[in-house]
Protein backbone atom coordinates (compact mmCIF):
# COMPACT_ATOMS: atom_id res chain seq x y z
CA UNK A 1 0.00 0.00 0.00
CA UNK A 2 1.37 3.55 0.37
CA UNK A 3 3.75 5.10 2.72
CA UNK A 4 1.83 7.78 5.14
CA UNK A 5 3.29 10.50 7.05
CA UNK A 6 0.67 11.34 10.04
CA UNK A 7 1.43 15.37 11.23
CA UNK A 8 -0.70 15.56 14.11
CA UNK A 9 0.96 16.87 18.10
CA UNK A 10 -2.05 15.24 20.09
CA UNK A 11 -0.21 11.53 21.07
CA UNK A 12 -3.98 9.76 21.51
CA UNK A 13 -5.25 10.79 18.09
CA UNK A 14 -1.21 10.22 16.33
CA UNK A 15 -1.66 6.57 18.05
CA UNK A 16 -5.15 5.77 16.54
CA UNK A 17 -4.54 7.04 13.25
CA UNK A 18 -1.30 4.93 13.12
CA UNK A 19 -3.47 2.43 14.19
CA UNK A 20 -6.16 2.60 11.61
CA UNK A 21 -4.08 3.23 8.81
CA UNK A 22 -1.68 0.52 9.72
CA UNK A 23 -4.27 -1.80 9.79
CA UNK A 24 -5.52 -1.07 6.21
CA UNK A 25 -2.11 -2.09 4.82
CA UNK A 26 0.04 1.48 4.71
CA UNK A 27 3.14 1.99 6.19
CA UNK A 28 3.16 4.93 8.45
CA UNK A 29 5.37 7.27 9.84
CA UNK A 30 4.60 9.97 11.98
CA UNK A 31 5.73 14.01 13.10
CA UNK A 32 4.08 15.93 16.40
CA UNK A 33 5.37 19.15 14.81
CA UNK A 34 5.95 21.23 11.51
CA UNK A 35 9.73 21.54 11.48
CA UNK A 36 9.73 17.74 12.36
CA UNK A 37 7.23 16.52 9.05
CA UNK A 38 9.31 19.01 6.60
CA UNK A 39 12.53 17.15 7.86
CA UNK A 40 10.73 13.98 7.56
CA UNK A 41 9.70 14.84 4.03
CA UNK A 42 13.19 15.68 2.85
CA UNK A 43 14.76 12.35 4.26
CA UNK A 44 11.84 9.81 3.45
CA UNK A 45 9.40 11.46 0.98
CA UNK A 46 5.78 9.55 2.23
CA UNK A 47 3.48 8.90 -0.63
CA UNK A 48 0.65 10.95 0.91
CA UNK A 49 0.69 13.31 4.53
CA UNK A 50 -2.01 13.34 6.93
CA UNK A 51 -1.74 16.84 8.44
CA UNK A 52 -3.07 18.69 11.68
CA UNK A 53 -3.48 22.11 11.68
CA UNK A 54 -2.97 23.20 15.23
CA UNK A 55 1.11 22.38 15.93
CA UNK A 56 2.84 23.15 18.33
CA UNK A 57 5.77 25.05 16.25
CA UNK A 58 3.79 26.16 13.51
CA UNK A 59 0.31 26.74 12.10
CA UNK A 60 -0.74 24.03 9.61
CA UNK A 61 -1.40 26.55 7.44
CA UNK A 62 1.99 27.67 6.85
CA UNK A 63 3.18 24.13 6.76
CA UNK A 64 1.30 23.21 4.21
CA UNK A 65 2.78 25.95 2.23
CA UNK A 66 5.88 25.28 3.06
CA UNK A 67 5.53 21.50 1.99
CA UNK A 68 4.53 22.87 -0.80
CA UNK A 69 8.01 24.72 -1.70
CA UNK A 70 9.68 20.97 -1.32
CA UNK A 71 6.85 18.76 -2.77
CA UNK A 72 3.96 17.98 -4.71
CA UNK A 73 2.70 14.70 -2.04
CA UNK A 74 -0.54 14.66 -1.35
CA UNK A 75 -1.97 16.02 1.59
CA UNK A 76 -5.36 15.67 3.35
CA UNK A 77 -5.58 18.15 5.88
CA UNK A 78 -7.19 17.46 9.38
CA UNK A 79 -8.94 20.51 10.51
CA UNK A 80 -11.60 21.62 13.03
CA UNK A 81 -11.94 24.71 10.93
CA UNK A 82 -15.42 24.03 9.42
CA UNK A 83 -16.07 27.52 7.83
CA UNK A 84 -16.32 28.13 3.73
CA UNK A 85 -13.34 30.32 3.92
CA UNK A 86 -11.33 28.60 5.78
CA UNK A 87 -11.55 25.54 3.61
CA UNK A 88 -10.96 27.56 0.22
CA UNK A 89 -7.99 28.91 1.86
CA UNK A 90 -6.36 25.57 2.54
CA UNK A 91 -7.28 24.22 -0.82
CA UNK A 92 -5.62 27.35 -2.29
CA UNK A 93 -2.67 26.56 -0.29
CA UNK A 94 -2.43 23.53 -2.00
CA UNK A 95 -4.13 20.97 0.08
CA UNK A 96 -5.23 18.04 -1.70
CA UNK A 97 -8.40 17.31 0.42
CA UNK A 98 -9.75 17.81 4.05
CA UNK A 99 -11.49 16.48 7.10
CA UNK A 100 -13.04 18.28 9.56
CA UNK A 101 -12.82 16.30 13.16
CA UNK A 102 -14.24 14.46 14.56
CA UNK A 103 -13.68 11.55 11.88
CA UNK A 104 -13.53 8.05 11.55
CA UNK A 105 -10.51 6.26 10.67
CA UNK A 106 -12.59 4.80 8.36
CA UNK A 107 -13.28 8.21 6.83
CA UNK A 108 -10.07 9.02 6.42
CA UNK A 109 -8.58 5.57 5.08
CA UNK A 110 -11.03 5.83 2.31
CA UNK A 111 -10.32 9.51 1.50
CA UNK A 112 -6.46 8.66 1.65
CA UNK A 113 -7.48 6.29 -0.80
CA UNK A 114 -9.22 8.82 -3.11
CA UNK A 115 -6.63 11.24 -3.49
CA UNK A 116 -3.88 8.31 -4.45
CA UNK A 117 -6.16 7.36 -7.39
CA UNK A 118 -6.57 10.87 -8.09
CA UNK A 119 -2.86 11.92 -7.98
CA UNK A 120 -1.09 8.75 -9.22
CA UNK A 121 0.82 9.37 -12.50
CA UNK A 122 -0.24 7.09 -15.44
CA UNK A 123 1.87 3.80 -15.71
CA UNK A 124 3.83 4.89 -18.50
CA UNK A 125 4.88 7.98 -16.48
CA UNK A 126 5.76 6.04 -13.26
CA UNK A 127 9.38 6.32 -12.68
CA UNK A 128 12.41 3.63 -13.36
CA UNK A 129 14.07 1.85 -10.51
CA UNK A 130 17.16 3.16 -11.72
CA UNK A 131 14.91 6.74 -11.23
CA UNK A 132 14.47 5.42 -7.67
CA UNK A 133 17.91 4.34 -6.82
CA UNK A 134 18.52 8.29 -7.74
CA UNK A 135 16.41 9.34 -5.02
CA UNK A 136 13.54 10.72 -7.05
CA UNK A 137 11.11 11.99 -4.99
CA UNK A 138 6.96 10.37 -4.99
CA UNK A 139 5.12 13.35 -6.75
CA UNK A 140 8.06 15.25 -6.64
CA UNK A 141 8.85 18.52 -8.19
CA UNK A 142 9.91 17.77 -12.11
CA UNK A 143 13.76 18.23 -12.52
CA UNK A 144 15.55 18.12 -16.28
CA UNK A 145 19.34 18.14 -16.83
CA UNK A 146 20.06 21.66 -16.44
CA UNK A 147 17.20 21.96 -13.81
CA UNK A 148 17.60 25.01 -11.09
CA UNK A 149 20.13 26.58 -13.36
CA UNK A 150 22.90 24.46 -13.21
CA UNK A 151 25.17 23.88 -16.10
CA UNK A 152 24.20 20.70 -18.34
CA UNK A 153 27.81 18.98 -17.40
CA UNK A 154 29.76 16.90 -15.02
CA UNK A 155 31.77 19.23 -12.16
CA UNK A 156 33.42 17.85 -9.00
CA UNK A 157 33.71 19.58 -6.00
CA UNK A 158 37.33 17.88 -3.95
CA UNK A 159 35.47 14.31 -3.77
CA UNK A 160 32.24 15.19 -4.78
CA UNK A 161 30.69 14.93 -8.58
CA UNK A 162 27.77 15.83 -9.99
CA UNK A 163 26.36 14.57 -13.04
CA UNK A 164 23.44 16.84 -14.06
CA UNK A 165 22.51 15.43 -17.16
CA UNK A 166 22.80 11.81 -15.40
CA UNK A 167 21.32 13.65 -12.05
CA UNK A 168 22.94 11.45 -10.08
CA UNK A 169 25.70 12.80 -7.09
CA UNK A 170 28.70 10.94 -6.26
CA UNK A 171 30.69 11.36 -2.74
CA UNK A 172 34.09 9.62 -3.08
CA UNK A 173 32.40 7.07 -5.88
CA UNK A 174 28.78 6.73 -3.10
CA UNK A 175 25.84 7.38 -4.75
CA UNK A 176 23.69 9.99 -2.75
CA UNK A 177 20.31 9.36 -2.20
CA UNK A 178 18.60 12.88 -2.82
CA UNK A 179 15.22 14.08 -3.58
CA UNK A 180 15.07 16.01 -7.04
CA UNK A 181 15.00 19.49 -5.15
CA UNK A 182 17.61 18.42 -2.93
CA UNK A 183 19.59 17.55 -6.16
CA UNK A 184 18.62 20.39 -8.16
CA UNK A 185 20.02 23.08 -5.25
CA UNK A 186 23.26 20.62 -5.46
CA UNK A 187 23.66 20.90 -8.53
CA UNK A 188 23.33 24.62 -8.80
CA UNK A 189 25.61 25.10 -6.00
CA UNK A 190 28.35 22.68 -7.78
CA UNK A 191 28.11 24.83 -11.06
CA UNK A 192 28.80 28.01 -9.32
CA UNK A 193 31.94 26.06 -6.92
CA UNK A 194 33.68 28.71 -5.13
CA UNK A 195 31.09 31.43 -5.72
CA UNK A 196 28.70 32.63 -2.67
CA UNK A 197 25.26 32.21 -3.77
CA UNK A 198 22.45 34.58 -2.28
CA UNK A 199 19.26 33.00 -1.12
CA UNK A 200 17.94 35.37 -3.68
CA UNK A 201 19.41 33.67 -6.26
CA UNK A 202 18.61 30.36 -5.32
CA UNK A 203 14.94 30.98 -4.90
CA UNK A 204 15.17 32.33 -8.63
CA UNK A 205 17.26 29.59 -9.67
CA UNK A 206 15.98 26.77 -8.24
CA UNK A 207 12.78 27.25 -6.97
CA UNK A 208 12.22 29.43 -9.80
CA UNK A 209 9.99 31.38 -7.25
CA UNK A 210 10.28 34.83 -5.70
CA UNK A 211 9.37 33.79 -2.38
CA UNK A 212 9.63 30.43 -0.44
CA UNK A 213 10.46 30.36 3.49
CA UNK A 214 13.53 30.75 4.56
CA UNK A 215 12.95 27.76 6.28
CA UNK A 216 12.66 25.44 3.76
CA UNK A 217 15.89 26.44 2.27
CA UNK A 218 17.13 25.64 5.34
CA UNK A 219 15.51 22.28 5.43
CA UNK A 220 17.10 21.53 2.34
CA UNK A 221 20.87 22.83 3.40
CA UNK A 222 20.18 20.66 6.28
CA UNK A 223 19.32 17.52 4.42
CA UNK A 224 22.13 18.03 2.05
CA UNK A 225 24.77 18.33 4.99
CA UNK A 226 23.37 14.96 6.38
CA UNK A 227 23.65 13.46 3.06
CA UNK A 228 27.17 14.55 2.79
CA UNK A 229 28.40 13.78 6.18
CA UNK A 230 28.64 17.08 7.74
CA UNK A 231 27.30 19.43 10.27
CA UNK A 232 26.11 23.05 9.98
CA UNK A 233 28.68 23.85 12.94
CA UNK A 234 31.70 21.45 10.91
CA UNK A 235 30.82 22.60 7.64
CA UNK A 236 33.36 21.01 4.68
CA UNK A 237 31.43 21.47 1.53
CA UNK A 238 28.30 23.23 2.23
CA UNK A 239 29.98 26.63 4.02
CA UNK A 240 26.95 30.12 5.33
CA UNK A 241 28.25 33.39 4.97
CA UNK A 242 26.12 35.24 6.92
CA UNK A 243 24.02 38.03 5.55
CA UNK A 244 24.91 36.96 2.23
CA UNK A 245 24.54 33.57 1.43
CA UNK A 246 25.68 29.70 0.58
CA UNK A 247 28.80 28.83 -0.83
CA UNK A 248 30.18 24.86 -2.00
CA UNK A 249 33.87 24.42 -1.64
CA UNK A 250 36.07 21.48 -1.94
CA UNK A 251 37.28 20.49 1.92
CA UNK A 252 40.86 21.64 2.68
Amino acid sequence: MASVLVVEDDPVIRTALIEVLSAHGHVVHSAAAGFEALREITARPPDVVVLDLGLPDLDGTDVLRMMRGISRVPVVVATARDDDAEVVKLLNAGADDYLVKPFSGEQLAARIGAVLRRTAPPAAALPSSGSDAAGGLPGGLPGGPAAGGAAARTVRVGDLVVDPPARTARLAGRELRLTRREFDLLAYLAAHADQVVSRRRILADVWRQPYVEDQTIDVHLSALRRKLGERASQPRYLHTVRGIGIKLVAPR
